[in-house]
């Protein structure tokens, strides 16, 4: 897949995997940012959490871009 996000400087070929894993019973998600985030006691709890990490990952993103005007 081709594609660039807004904060990337030069675009490039990324490769879509499985976000989340589970180890032990417990799940996780890892992140573009490559880190890994949990653990989680169910599926649909780490596919919430990914859904709110996602919303403030934005809003951190909306933050910067008022802080460079």
């Amino acid at each position: 897949m081709f594609g660039r996000r807004a904060s990337d400087m030069a675009s490039g070929t990324h490769y879509r995997s499985e976000r989340v894993s589970a180890v032990n019973g417990q799940y996780f998600f890892s992140t573009r940012e490559g880190t890994l985030e949990g653990p989680y006691f169910t599926r649909v709890d780490t596919e919430r959490e990914i859904a709110y990490y996602i919303r403030r990952m934005k809003q951190y993103e909306g933050i910067l871009a008022l802080r460079g005007r």
